[in-house]
Protein backbone atom coordinates (compact mmCIF):
# COMPACT_ATOMS: atom_id res chain seq x y z
CA UNK A 1 0.00 0.00 0.00
CA UNK A 2 2.64 2.53 0.80
CA UNK A 3 3.79 2.17 -2.57
CA UNK A 4 0.80 2.95 -4.15
CA UNK A 5 0.12 5.40 -1.92
CA UNK A 6 3.63 7.47 -3.23
CA UNK A 7 2.27 6.95 -6.72
CA UNK A 8 4.68 3.74 -7.96
CA UNK A 9 4.21 0.26 -8.97
CA UNK A 10 5.40 -2.57 -6.74
CA UNK A 11 7.92 -3.23 -9.21
CA UNK A 12 9.42 -0.03 -9.41
CA UNK A 13 9.51 0.37 -5.69
CA UNK A 14 11.27 -3.12 -4.75
CA UNK A 15 14.26 -1.60 -7.61
CA UNK A 16 14.83 1.88 -6.21
CA UNK A 17 15.11 -0.20 -2.70
CA UNK A 18 17.06 -3.00 -3.88
CA UNK A 19 19.79 0.03 -5.43
CA UNK A 20 19.44 2.10 -2.21
CA UNK A 21 20.69 -0.99 0.01
CA UNK A 22 23.00 -1.85 -2.71
CA UNK A 23 24.59 1.54 -1.90
CA UNK A 24 24.42 0.93 1.95
CA UNK A 25 26.31 -1.98 1.37
CA UNK A 26 28.76 -1.04 -0.69
CA UNK A 27 32.37 -1.90 1.04
CA UNK A 28 35.30 0.71 1.18
CA UNK A 29 39.05 -0.21 2.55
CA UNK A 30 39.11 0.04 6.49
CA UNK A 31 40.44 3.56 7.85
CA UNK A 32 44.15 3.70 7.13
CA UNK A 33 44.53 1.74 4.74
CA UNK A 34 44.53 1.76 1.42
CA UNK A 35 44.80 0.02 -2.45
CA UNK A 36 47.65 0.52 -4.72
CA UNK A 37 46.27 0.98 -8.05
CA UNK A 38 47.72 -0.15 -11.40
CA UNK A 39 49.04 3.61 -12.10
CA UNK A 40 50.66 3.70 -8.69
CA UNK A 41 52.19 0.03 -9.31
CA UNK A 42 55.87 1.08 -11.63
CA UNK A 43 56.79 3.47 -8.63
CA UNK A 44 55.76 0.74 -6.84
CA UNK A 45 58.35 -1.62 -8.64
CA UNK A 46 60.88 0.94 -9.03
CA UNK A 47 60.85 1.06 -5.31
CA UNK A 48 61.70 -2.52 -4.76
CA UNK A 49 64.04 -3.00 -7.45
CA UNK A 50 66.02 -0.58 -6.48
CA UNK A 51 66.37 -1.15 -2.60
CA UNK A 52 67.10 -4.67 -3.65
CA UNK A 53 69.86 -3.27 -5.84
CA UNK A 54 71.42 -1.54 -3.58
CA UNK A 55 70.76 -3.85 -0.42
CA UNK A 56 72.64 -6.39 -2.12
CA UNK A 57 75.24 -4.30 -3.00
CA UNK A 58 76.32 -3.94 0.32
CA UNK A 59 75.88 -7.71 1.51
CA UNK A 60 72.75 -7.93 2.52
CA UNK A 61 70.05 -10.91 1.77
CA UNK A 62 66.19 -10.94 1.62
CA UNK A 63 64.18 -12.53 4.14
CA UNK A 64 60.37 -12.33 4.43
CA UNK A 65 58.96 -13.22 7.39
CA UNK A 66 55.33 -13.89 7.89
CA UNK A 67 52.80 -11.37 8.45
CA UNK A 68 51.20 -12.73 11.49
CA UNK A 69 53.90 -13.71 14.71
CA UNK A 70 52.89 -14.86 18.48
CA UNK A 71 52.35 -11.68 20.54
CA UNK A 72 54.58 -12.47 22.77
CA UNK A 73 57.54 -11.85 20.76
CA UNK A 74 56.32 -8.18 20.24
CA UNK A 75 55.71 -7.67 23.86
CA UNK A 76 59.03 -9.10 24.68
CA UNK A 77 61.31 -7.97 22.15
CA UNK A 78 59.61 -4.36 21.30
CA UNK A 79 58.84 -3.59 24.84
CA UNK A 80 56.08 -3.56 26.76
CA UNK A 81 55.83 0.12 27.87
CA UNK A 82 56.32 1.34 24.18
CA UNK A 83 53.39 2.88 22.25
CA UNK A 84 53.57 -0.06 19.79
CA UNK A 85 52.64 -2.68 22.36
CA UNK A 86 50.34 -0.24 24.44
CA UNK A 87 48.26 1.24 21.82
CA UNK A 88 48.89 0.32 18.20
CA UNK A 89 49.13 -3.88 17.87
CA UNK A 90 46.19 -5.87 15.40
CA UNK A 91 46.02 -8.50 17.96
CA UNK A 92 43.69 -11.51 17.83
CA UNK A 93 42.81 -14.41 19.40
CA UNK A 94 42.49 -17.60 17.17
CA UNK A 95 40.00 -20.55 17.88
CA UNK A 96 42.50 -22.75 18.84
CA UNK A 97 43.84 -20.11 21.41
CA UNK A 98 46.61 -18.71 20.36
CA UNK A 99 47.71 -14.95 20.98
CA UNK A 100 48.61 -13.32 17.78
CA UNK A 101 49.50 -10.43 16.41
CA UNK A 102 49.68 -8.59 12.57
CA UNK A 103 53.77 -7.48 12.75
CA UNK A 104 53.97 -3.72 13.59
CA UNK A 105 57.53 -3.64 12.73
CA UNK A 106 60.00 -6.11 10.93
CA UNK A 107 63.53 -6.50 13.66
CA UNK A 108 61.89 -8.84 16.03
CA UNK A 109 60.74 -11.11 13.49
CA UNK A 110 63.90 -11.26 11.66
CA UNK A 111 65.86 -12.26 14.86
CA UNK A 112 63.27 -14.50 15.77
CA UNK A 113 63.98 -16.28 12.30
CA UNK A 114 67.88 -15.60 12.83
CA UNK A 115 67.73 -18.00 15.92
CA UNK A 116 64.94 -20.69 15.08
CA UNK A 117 66.69 -21.87 11.85
CA UNK A 118 70.47 -21.55 13.29
CA UNK A 119 71.76 -18.37 11.43
CA UNK A 120 74.35 -17.82 14.58
CA UNK A 121 76.29 -20.66 12.41
CA UNK A 122 76.33 -18.94 9.64
CA UNK A 123 79.40 -16.26 8.42
CA UNK A 124 79.06 -13.65 10.49
CA UNK A 125 78.07 -10.98 10.43
CA UNK A 126 74.48 -12.35 8.92
CA UNK A 127 72.81 -9.39 6.56
CA UNK A 128 69.43 -9.38 5.85
CA UNK A 129 66.70 -7.14 4.07
CA UNK A 130 62.93 -7.25 4.51
CA UNK A 131 60.18 -5.03 2.30
CA UNK A 132 56.66 -5.91 2.58
CA UNK A 133 53.44 -4.58 5.23
CA UNK A 134 53.50 -3.45 8.58
CA UNK A 135 50.19 -2.37 10.91
CA UNK A 136 49.69 -0.13 13.32
CA UNK A 137 46.42 0.68 14.84
CA UNK A 138 46.92 4.12 15.57
CA UNK A 139 45.04 7.14 14.11
CA UNK A 140 45.00 7.69 10.02
CA UNK A 141 46.83 10.73 9.63
CA UNK A 142 49.44 12.54 7.17
CA UNK A 143 52.79 10.07 6.93
CA UNK A 144 50.75 7.96 9.23
CA UNK A 145 48.18 4.24 8.27
CA UNK A 146 47.18 1.62 9.67
CA UNK A 147 48.84 -0.75 6.80
CA UNK A 148 52.50 0.97 6.28
CA UNK A 149 54.80 -0.90 4.04
CA UNK A 150 58.45 -0.65 5.67
CA UNK A 151 61.99 -1.68 3.68
CA UNK A 152 64.51 -2.43 6.45
CA UNK A 153 67.80 -3.78 6.63
CA UNK A 154 69.57 -5.90 10.13
CA UNK A 155 73.19 -6.65 10.73
CA UNK A 156 73.54 -9.62 13.36
CA UNK A 157 77.08 -10.38 14.90
CA UNK A 158 79.38 -8.13 14.44
CA UNK A 159 79.84 -4.79 16.55
CA UNK A 160 81.96 -2.96 14.82
CA UNK A 161 80.81 0.64 14.15
CA UNK A 162 81.33 -0.13 10.38
CA UNK A 163 78.01 -1.86 10.56
CA UNK A 164 76.28 1.04 11.83
CA UNK A 165 77.54 2.96 9.01
CA UNK A 166 76.66 0.51 6.57
CA UNK A 167 73.06 0.37 7.42
CA UNK A 168 73.06 4.18 6.90
CA UNK A 169 74.83 4.08 3.40
CA UNK A 170 71.73 1.33 2.15
CA UNK A 171 69.56 4.04 2.86
CA UNK A 172 71.14 7.09 1.62
CA UNK A 173 71.88 5.30 -1.26
CA UNK A 174 68.63 4.56 -1.90
CA UNK A 175 67.40 8.10 -1.64
CA UNK A 176 70.38 8.81 -3.60
CA UNK A 177 69.15 6.73 -6.72
CA UNK A 178 65.43 7.99 -6.20
CA UNK A 179 66.92 11.51 -7.00
CA UNK A 180 66.08 12.53 -3.46
CA UNK A 181 68.65 15.06 -2.61
CA UNK A 182 67.31 17.42 -0.36
CA UNK A 183 67.97 15.04 3.12
CA UNK A 184 69.77 15.22 6.58
CA UNK A 185 70.86 12.27 9.11
CA UNK A 186 70.10 13.25 13.08
CA UNK A 187 72.63 11.16 15.31
CA UNK A 188 72.97 10.07 19.05
CA UNK A 189 74.27 7.33 21.15
CA UNK A 190 71.95 6.34 24.13
CA UNK A 191 74.75 4.18 25.59
CA UNK A 192 74.35 0.43 26.77
CA UNK A 193 73.49 -1.41 30.04
CA UNK A 194 76.38 -0.39 31.60
CA UNK A 195 76.38 3.51 31.43
CA UNK A 196 72.70 3.91 30.90
CA UNK A 197 71.15 3.47 33.88
CA UNK A 198 73.28 6.82 35.51
CA UNK A 199 71.72 8.58 32.78
CA UNK A 200 68.20 7.68 33.35
CA UNK A 201 68.71 8.85 36.85
CA UNK A 202 69.69 12.09 36.10
CA UNK A 203 67.01 12.26 33.52
CA UNK A 204 64.21 11.52 36.76
CA UNK A 205 66.37 14.07 38.54
CA UNK A 206 65.88 16.55 36.02
CA UNK A 207 61.91 16.05 34.84
CA UNK A 208 60.57 15.60 39.02
CA UNK A 209 60.94 19.29 38.49
CA UNK A 210 58.78 19.26 35.58
CA UNK A 211 56.65 17.04 35.48
CA UNK A 212 53.35 19.20 35.95
CA UNK A 213 54.66 20.98 32.43
CA UNK A 214 54.59 17.47 30.54
CA UNK A 215 51.56 15.72 28.46
CA UNK A 216 50.13 13.37 30.48
CA UNK A 217 51.64 10.12 28.34
CA UNK A 218 54.95 11.89 29.86
CA UNK A 219 53.80 11.48 33.26
CA UNK A 220 53.66 7.72 32.74
CA UNK A 221 56.62 7.53 30.73
CA UNK A 222 58.39 8.84 33.91
CA UNK A 223 57.86 6.25 35.68
CA UNK A 224 57.89 3.40 32.70
CA UNK A 225 59.80 3.70 30.23
CA UNK A 226 62.28 7.97 31.18
CA UNK A 227 63.69 7.96 27.85
CA UNK A 228 60.70 8.07 25.92
CA UNK A 229 60.03 11.43 27.61
CA UNK A 230 62.59 12.67 24.91
CA UNK A 231 60.63 11.25 22.05
CA UNK A 232 57.50 12.79 22.65
CA UNK A 233 56.30 15.29 20.06
CA UNK A 234 53.88 17.56 22.67
CA UNK A 235 55.08 20.65 22.17
CA UNK A 236 55.30 21.41 25.84
CA UNK A 237 57.43 18.54 26.13
CA UNK A 238 59.71 19.23 23.67
CA UNK A 239 60.27 22.80 25.46
CA UNK A 240 60.60 20.74 28.77
CA UNK A 241 63.38 18.27 26.71
CA UNK A 242 65.68 21.24 25.18
CA UNK A 243 67.27 21.72 29.12
CA UNK A 244 67.62 17.78 29.83
CA UNK A 245 70.46 16.02 30.21
CA UNK A 246 72.42 14.43 27.24
CA UNK A 247 73.47 11.07 26.92
CA UNK A 248 77.02 11.98 26.05
CA UNK A 249 78.20 13.18 29.09
CA UNK A 250 77.08 9.74 30.91
CA UNK A 251 78.86 7.53 28.55
CA UNK A 252 81.25 4.47 29.51
CA UNK A 253 84.70 4.40 27.60
CA UNK A 254 83.26 1.30 25.39
CA UNK A 255 80.54 3.60 23.76
CA UNK A 256 82.35 6.74 23.70
CA UNK A 257 85.03 5.11 21.63
CA UNK A 258 81.74 3.01 19.51
CA UNK A 259 80.24 6.38 18.61
CA UNK A 260 83.72 8.03 17.98
CA UNK A 261 84.43 5.09 15.52
CA UNK A 262 81.14 5.60 13.89
CA UNK A 263 81.34 9.67 13.09
CA UNK A 264 84.89 8.73 11.89
CA UNK A 265 83.42 6.21 9.27
CA UNK A 266 80.42 8.78 7.97
CA UNK A 267 82.96 11.65 7.73
CA UNK A 268 85.33 9.34 5.84
CA UNK A 269 82.42 8.52 3.07
CA UNK A 270 81.37 11.90 3.74
CA UNK A 271 77.88 10.90 4.77
CA UNK A 272 76.22 14.48 6.12
CA UNK A 273 74.86 14.37 9.60
CA UNK A 274 73.89 16.25 12.77
CA UNK A 275 74.56 15.40 16.11
CA UNK A 276 71.04 15.76 18.29
CA UNK A 277 72.01 14.86 21.77
CA UNK A 278 68.27 14.43 22.64
CA UNK A 279 67.23 11.58 19.83
CA UNK A 280 66.00 8.49 21.16
CA UNK A 281 63.82 5.92 19.30
CA UNK A 282 60.54 4.57 20.25
CA UNK A 283 61.55 0.91 20.97
CA UNK A 284 62.84 -0.84 24.20
CA UNK A 285 65.82 -2.71 22.30
CA UNK A 286 67.84 0.30 21.13
CA UNK A 287 71.43 0.28 22.48
CA UNK A 288 74.20 2.99 21.42
CA UNK A 289 74.34 4.45 18.21
CA UNK A 290 70.33 5.99 16.78
CA UNK A 291 69.54 8.16 13.70
CA UNK A 292 67.11 9.10 12.03
CA UNK A 293 67.01 10.30 7.88
CA UNK A 294 64.93 13.19 7.16
CA UNK A 295 63.74 15.30 3.96
CA UNK A 296 64.09 19.17 3.79
CA UNK A 297 66.19 22.02 5.91
CA UNK A 298 66.20 22.41 9.35
CA UNK A 299 63.84 25.30 10.36
CA UNK A 300 64.63 27.99 12.10
CA UNK A 301 62.66 27.17 15.29
CA UNK A 302 63.65 23.13 16.03
CA UNK A 303 60.20 23.02 18.45
CA UNK A 304 58.93 23.84 15.54
CA UNK A 305 60.68 21.18 13.31
CA UNK A 306 59.78 18.85 15.88
CA UNK A 307 56.04 18.99 14.90
CA UNK A 308 56.14 18.90 11.32
CA UNK A 309 58.59 16.47 10.40
CA UNK A 310 58.51 13.15 9.47
CA UNK A 311 61.36 10.76 9.13
CA UNK A 312 61.66 9.05 6.21
CA UNK A 313 64.45 6.17 7.88
CA UNK A 314 65.84 5.51 11.15
CA UNK A 315 67.07 2.65 13.36
CA UNK A 316 70.53 2.23 15.14
CA UNK A 317 71.90 -0.73 17.28
CA UNK A 318 70.20 -3.42 19.47
CA UNK A 319 73.04 -5.63 21.17
CA UNK A 320 70.69 -7.05 23.66
CA UNK A 321 67.74 -8.39 21.58
CA UNK A 322 68.95 -11.81 20.49
CA UNK A 323 69.91 -12.89 24.00
CA UNK A 324 66.55 -10.98 25.07
CA UNK A 325 64.60 -13.48 22.59
CA UNK A 326 66.55 -16.54 23.64
CA UNK A 327 69.61 -16.46 22.23
CA UNK A 328 73.49 -15.35 23.17
CA UNK A 329 74.38 -11.78 23.55
CA UNK A 330 75.03 -10.62 19.76
CA UNK A 331 75.67 -7.39 18.87
CA UNK A 332 73.27 -6.20 16.26
CA UNK A 333 72.25 -3.39 14.13
CA UNK A 334 69.41 -2.23 11.67
CA UNK A 335 67.05 0.03 10.49
CA UNK A 336 63.80 1.00 8.41
CA UNK A 337 62.57 3.15 5.77
CA UNK A 338 58.71 4.17 5.12
CA UNK A 339 58.28 3.28 1.50
CA UNK A 340 54.76 4.97 1.67
CA UNK A 341 56.61 8.59 2.94
CA UNK A 342 59.42 8.03 0.16
CA UNK A 343 57.54 7.95 -2.62
CA UNK A 344 54.91 10.35 -1.66
CA UNK A 345 57.86 12.82 -2.70
CA UNK A 346 59.09 10.78 -5.63
CA UNK A 347 55.12 10.67 -7.10
CA UNK A 348 54.97 14.59 -7.75
CA UNK A 349 58.17 14.24 -10.16
CA UNK A 350 58.47 13.31 -13.94
CA UNK A 351 58.73 9.79 -14.21
CA UNK A 352 60.90 9.75 -17.25
CA UNK A 353 63.73 11.22 -14.77
CA UNK A 354 64.17 7.27 -13.77
CA UNK A 355 66.20 4.81 -14.93
CA UNK A 356 63.24 1.54 -14.82
CA UNK A 357 64.65 -1.91 -13.77
CA UNK A 358 62.94 -3.82 -16.30
CA UNK A 359 61.44 -1.10 -18.44
CA UNK A 360 60.83 -1.86 -22.04
CA UNK A 361 63.71 -0.60 -23.43
CA UNK A 362 61.84 -0.96 -27.14
CA UNK A 363 58.57 -0.38 -27.95
CA UNK A 364 56.76 -1.58 -31.19
CA UNK A 365 55.14 0.97 -32.99
CA UNK A 366 52.37 -0.66 -35.73
CA UNK A 367 49.60 0.96 -38.38
CA UNK A 368 47.47 -1.78 -39.95
CA UNK A 369 46.72 -5.82 -40.24
CA UNK A 370 50.09 -6.68 -42.30
CA UNK A 371 52.24 -4.90 -39.71
CA UNK A 372 50.73 -6.16 -36.50
CA UNK A 373 51.13 -9.73 -36.99
CA UNK A 374 54.99 -9.06 -38.62
CA UNK A 375 55.06 -6.83 -35.21
CA UNK A 376 53.83 -9.93 -33.13
CA UNK A 377 56.38 -12.31 -34.72
CA UNK A 378 59.30 -9.68 -34.39
CA UNK A 379 58.13 -9.38 -30.22
CA UNK A 380 59.03 -12.92 -30.03
CA UNK A 381 62.79 -12.42 -31.67
CA UNK A 382 63.59 -9.01 -29.21
CA UNK A 383 61.96 -11.56 -25.93
CA UNK A 384 64.26 -14.46 -27.38
CA UNK A 385 66.80 -12.14 -27.05
CA UNK A 386 66.26 -10.98 -23.72
CA UNK A 387 65.06 -7.31 -24.86
CA UNK A 388 61.38 -6.47 -23.12
CA UNK A 389 59.73 -4.98 -25.61
CA UNK A 390 56.01 -2.87 -25.53
CA UNK A 391 53.00 -2.63 -27.80
CA UNK A 392 50.01 -0.67 -27.24
CA UNK A 393 47.84 -3.02 -30.14
CA UNK A 394 45.06 -1.52 -28.94
CA UNK A 395 45.79 2.29 -30.24
CA UNK A 396 45.34 3.21 -33.79
CA UNK A 397 47.52 5.98 -34.78
CA UNK A 398 51.32 6.50 -34.66
CA UNK A 399 50.62 9.11 -32.42
CA UNK A 400 49.07 7.76 -29.82
CA UNK A 401 51.15 4.45 -29.53
CA UNK A 402 54.10 6.83 -29.18
CA UNK A 403 52.55 8.91 -26.64
CA UNK A 404 52.79 5.73 -24.69
CA UNK A 405 56.42 4.63 -25.64
CA UNK A 406 57.37 8.17 -24.26
CA UNK A 407 55.16 7.17 -20.80
CA UNK A 408 56.98 4.13 -20.39
CA UNK A 409 60.39 5.73 -21.07
CA UNK A 410 61.50 3.28 -24.02
CA UNK A 411 65.13 4.27 -25.59
CA UNK A 412 63.45 2.83 -29.04
CA UNK A 413 60.83 2.78 -31.39
CA UNK A 414 60.62 0.32 -33.94
CA UNK A 415 57.88 1.63 -36.60
CA UNK A 416 56.11 -0.72 -38.35
CA UNK A 417 53.60 -0.27 -41.43
CA UNK A 418 52.05 -1.86 -44.91
CA UNK A 419 54.75 -0.27 -46.28
CA UNK A 420 57.47 -1.29 -44.61
CA UNK A 421 56.38 -4.98 -43.96
CA UNK A 422 55.75 -5.30 -48.42
CA UNK A 423 59.51 -3.47 -48.50
CA UNK A 424 61.08 -5.54 -45.48
CA UNK A 425 62.32 -2.92 -43.43
CA UNK A 426 61.63 -1.10 -40.26
CA UNK A 427 61.94 2.15 -39.15
CA UNK A 428 63.97 2.56 -35.83
CA UNK A 429 63.67 5.81 -33.62
CA UNK A 430 65.37 7.30 -31.02
CA UNK A 431 62.87 8.52 -28.52
CA UNK A 432 65.22 10.71 -27.01
CA UNK A 433 66.20 12.99 -30.21
CA UNK A 434 63.29 11.51 -32.49
CA UNK A 435 65.91 10.52 -35.00
CA UNK A 436 64.52 8.08 -37.55
CA UNK A 437 66.39 5.65 -39.72
CA UNK A 438 64.95 2.83 -42.27
CA UNK A 439 66.66 -0.78 -41.59
CA UNK A 440 66.65 -3.96 -43.13
CA UNK A 441 64.66 -6.60 -40.96
CA UNK A 442 67.47 -9.35 -41.22
CA UNK A 443 69.38 -6.37 -39.76
CA UNK A 444 66.97 -4.60 -37.33
CA UNK A 445 67.44 -7.12 -34.25
CA UNK A 446 71.88 -6.75 -34.16
CA UNK A 447 71.38 -2.78 -34.57
CA UNK A 448 68.80 -2.79 -31.84
CA UNK A 449 71.26 -4.95 -29.59
CA UNK A 450 73.90 -2.30 -30.85
CA UNK A 451 72.40 0.87 -30.52
CA UNK A 452 71.15 -0.14 -26.31
CA UNK A 453 74.53 -1.29 -25.61
CA UNK A 454 75.69 2.09 -26.62
CA UNK A 455 72.86 4.18 -24.75
CA UNK A 456 73.87 1.78 -21.02
CA UNK A 457 77.54 2.65 -21.82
Amino acid sequence: MACEERGIDSNTFLFITTISMAKRERFQTPAGMRDILPAEQRLWKLFAEYAASVGSSYGFERIDTPIVEFSDLFRKGTGEGTDIVQKEMFSFATKGGDELTLRPEGTPPVIRAYLEHGMEKWTLPVKLFYLGPMFRHEKPQAGRRRQLHQFGVESIGEGDPVRDVQVMQVFFAILSKLKITDVRMELNTIGCSTCRPKYVRALKEYYRNHLKQVCADCRVRYKTNPLRLLDCKDEKCQRVKVSAPQMLDYLCEECRNHFKGVLELLDAVEIPYMLNPHLVRGLDYYTRTVFEIFQGEVSADPLQDAQKRLALAGGGGYDGLVKMLGGKDTPAVGGAMGIERVLAIVAGRSQEEYEYPGRARVFIVQLGGMAKKRALVFMEELRGANIKAGEAFGRESITAQLKVANKMGADLAIILGQKEVLDNVAIIREMDTGSQEIIPMAKLLDEIKKRLKKKSA
